[in-house]
Parts: structure tokens; sequence; C-alpha cells
């Protein structure tokens, strides 16, 4: 049940309108842009926490911000998937801003513009997990691309506009599609908002064809921020973005808003009797196999630090959209699981990667010998992350991908069980030899001499993995449930 309720709004509009306070810190006082930063993140996560209670209770808080023409309104509703993501990406923004502080330190250089950016970012991924409609969907999601493209750029180099570039004519031509396929939608059934079962059955004994290009047509406009093969081009280009920036396209924001604009459509304007009539289920799932094997293979041939992370990214995305594809309660609820797992363990890659960089200046996996001794809580932390994204117990992402398994079973599809087998093995080749150089070989980094990353960079990192380890120790207590009741509210329609 619906009520009309200031929080969503207040979840957006506080960091949209909270960013300009960074504007009016001098440019050379980071200590005081990063505090109205870290203020404006955390009251825009309370806006959101807020909502809990009230969504637990089976309310849907809703705000209408704007109403342009009839069917253009601009929506928000916080159903039990929007609070989840909400809550997710909120949380991990504030890790975010607060290793910012540290990094940018050393890169000083227009930094208003750059926090300003950031938060505004954050005001758009609040969007797309609280939209309410298509409409709204794509409104939020093209302010994201639109947010994050100067922070792409923010080095001003020739190499950072080119990719800045590619970024943008990617992240827009998905938008479009988007936009013309609710616009299609919008002629046949006028001012529809989200809801679990989808709203097209209407048109499914007269227009089939018509569903299958828009359900083609949409998964392609979010599987651009998705990087579903081959539109993942912009992604390992974006990597010449600060390492707080990369930290939340690949972790976060960005990526995130295509895999959650991916199940929105699959379960709130589709559903899966429908995509099983239509004949394109295993199309997707196809797809979205050859990007997991793909991409974990692209990465294996990546010498450069952040672009392994980069390929693996467009892998352990396409677990998530494979988990919403099986179309079964336990394959649901691993896709779901692994958009929390995986955020935890890429932004803490993503951090302890930045931390590497911005204390060696080395950004090769084969110049990193020797350098667990010198930084190892660091690389300790890194440990984490690449052993849980490969699936080891006891850290989080097993979890997901144990549940990814059972349901690739469930739904009678066991080759798929097989793809996250074999992409798992490719994830160990990729991320052990960086793990084995940091601390069994002999290179540049044999004195120890106790230098980490700065404590604004370092503790987040920690907290972080940390909390990686808690999450697969106890995850019976804490995301297993979470996930549970949420795909049991997506699937019972």
């Amino acid at each position: 049940m619906t009520t009309v309720s200031v929080l969503p709004a207040l979840a957006v509009l506080v960091p949209g309108l909270g960013a300009f306070l960074a504007l009016l810190a001098p440019e050379s006082s980071l200590k005081r842009i990063t505090f109205y930063s870290l203020l404006v993140t955390l009251t825009g996560f309370g806006s959101v926490a807020l909502m809990v209670p009230l969504v637990m209770e089976g309310l849907i808080p809703e705000s209408k911000l704007l109403a342009l023409l009839p069917g253009f309104e601009l929506t928000l509703r916080v159903d039990l998937p929007g609070l989840y993501f909400g809550l997710m990406s909120s949380s991990l923004w504030l890790f975010a801003v607060i290793y910012s502080h540290g990094y940018m330190a050393g890169h000083g250089s227009r930094l208003k513009r750059f926090y300003f950016y950031y938060i505004i970012s954050m005001s758009a991924t609040m969007g797309v997990a609280f939209a309410g409609n298509l409409f709204t969907l794509y409104f939020f999601f093209e302010m994201l691309t639109l947010a994050t493209y100067p922070l792409v750029i923010h080095s001003g180099t020739g190499e950072a506009h080119r990719s800045g570039t590619r970024y943008l004519i990617y992240c827009l031509s998905g938008g479009a599609l988007i936009v013309l396929a609710w616009l299609i939608l919008q002629t046949y059934l006028p001012g529809v908002f989200f809801q679990p079962g989808g709203y097209t059955a209407p048109l499914f004994e007269e227009n089939q064809l018509l569903l299958t290009v828009l359900l083609i047509v949409l998964v392609g406009g979010f599987g651009t921020k998705a990087a579903i093969m081959p539109l993942h081009a912009w992604l390992p280009g974006a990597m010449v973005a600060p390492t707080p920036v990369s930290a939340l396209l690949h972790a976060v924001a960005v990526v995130k808003s295509g895999v959650f604009g991916i199940i929105r459509v699959l379960y709130f304007v589709y559903n899966p009797d429908i995509i099983r009539e239509l004949n394109l289920e295993y199309y997707l799932l196809v797809l979205v196999s050859i990007t997991i094997i793909l991409a974990s293979i692209l990465a294996l041939r990546q010498n450069m630090l952040k672009l392994r992370l980069a390929y693996s990214t467009i892998g352990q995305l396409g677990y998530i959209t494979l988990g919403a594809l099986l179309f079964s309660s336990l394959g649901l609820t691993g896709g779901l699981l692994h958009l929390l797992n995986h955020a935890l363990l890429k932004i803490t890659l993503f951090f302890c990667a930045g931390a590497v960089i911005n204390e060696t200046g080395i950004t090769s996996i084969n110049e990193l010998k020797g350098v667990g001794r010198r930084m190892p809580l660091t690389m300790f932390c890194f440990t984490i992350g690449g052993l849980g994204l490969i699936g080891i117990l006891p850290i989080n992402g097993y979890i997901s991908k144990l549940y990814l398994l059972q349901g690739a079973m469930e739904s009678g599809k066991p080759l798929f069980a097989f793809v996250i087998l074999a992409s798992s093995l490719l994830n160990a080749l990729y991320y052990l030899p960086i793990i084995i150089n940091a601390f069994f070989r002999e290179g540049d980094f044999k004195r120890p001499d106790g230098r980490e990353s700065p404590p604004a960079m370092l503790v987040p990192t920690v907290i972080l993995a940390v909390l990686c380890l808690a999450l697969g120790l106890f995850a019976n207590m804490t995301s297993i449930p979470a996930a549970e009741r949420v795909a049991a509210y997506i699937l019972n329609f």
C-alpha cells in the first residue's frame, strides 16, 4: 500500500541540493569540502534508513516530484527492491567520501568540482533506486550519466576526454533506447507504475512482436551501463578517472544502476511468464553467459591493475543478471546477494588498488612483487576482496555463488551452473597472481617500512574488508534473509 511521504524526496533532494555546499568552501580547503560532503551524504543515508520500518511494515512511501504532462510524472516509490539498492548505495557512499579525502589530498586540483559531482551522483543513484515508473527511472538514469561524466574526465588529459566521450556516447545511446521504449509503451499503457508481475500482460495477445522488440530495446538500454557485451567498451576506458570514482562506477552507482534497471524490466514491466512465452529467455541467458566467460578471459590478459578489476566487474555483473534471468527463487536470491556482495568486495579492491598506486606509483601487476611486505594491511584487504570474488569460504562472495548454482539447478538449467564454475576458476587465475606477487615474490619492496596509505584511505578499506568477512560468517542472520525477502516480494505477484 502506498503512503505519501517526504522521505523519498529527501533521499534524492538532500544530496542533489546539498552538493552545492561543497562549492561554498575555499578551493584549497579539502577538510571543509570533505566535511560538507560527508554531512550531506550522511543526511541522505539517514533519509533512506528512516524508510526501513515503513517498508518492512508493507508500506510503499511515495513522493511526487513533478508532473510535466499527463503520464510524464517524476514519482518516487520505495518498495523492497528499491530500499535494498538504496541502502546499499547510500551506505557505501559514506565510505567513498571518507576515502576520497585521503586520496584527493595528493590530487588537489579542482576539488570543489570533484566533490560537487560526486555528491550529485548520489542523488541520481537514489533516484534510480526509488523510481516509481519507467519515465522517472529514465530521467535519473540519464542524470547519473551526466553527473559522472565530469568525474571520468577529472584529470583533464587527452586520454580522459577520449574516454569521457566514449562514456557519453555509450550511456546516452542506452538512455535513448530506454526513452524510445517508454514512449511506445506510453501510447498503449499511459501513466503506469512499476508493480511486481509487470504491467504488459494486457498487450500480450495482440502485440507479442512489439513486446519482443521492446524487451530487447530495454535490456539493451540498461545493458549499456550493466556492461553486457558488446556494450561494455566504455567501462575499461573509464579507468582514467580517480580511484574513488572508479570505485563508485564499478561497485556501486553506474554499473549497478544498469543491472537494477534490467531487474525492473524483467519483473516490474514484464514478468517471467511473458518472457518465456516470447522465447527470449535462453537468448538472454546465453548472451549474459558469454559476457561472464569472455570478460573473465579478457581480465586474464590485463597487466594494469585497474583494468583487470574493470574486466572483472563486467563478468561479475553478469552473475547478477544471470541470477535474475534464471527466474527461480534461489537464482534471483543469488543475484540479489551478489548485487550486495560484489559491491562490498569490488569497492574494497578498488580502494586497495588506489592506495597501492597512490603510495608506490606502480600500476602494473608484474611490478607489484613484494608490495605486501610494504603495505601488508592494504594487501590483506585486497586478498579478502579477491578471494571473496573467487568464491572461497568464509568470505561473503561464496554465498551468492552457492545460491546461483542452486538456482541454475532449481530452474532446470544446469548448463549455467557450469558457466558459474568455469568463471570462478578464471577468477582464481586472474586474482591469485596478484596476491602471490604481493606476498610471495621478491621485488622492489624487500624491506618493510611500515608505510600504509593515509588513515582516511586505510580505515574505510579495513572496515569494508571486515564487513565482507562478517557477511560471509553470519550471512544467515544478515544478507540472506534480506535478499530472500526481496526475492519473495518480486516473485509473489
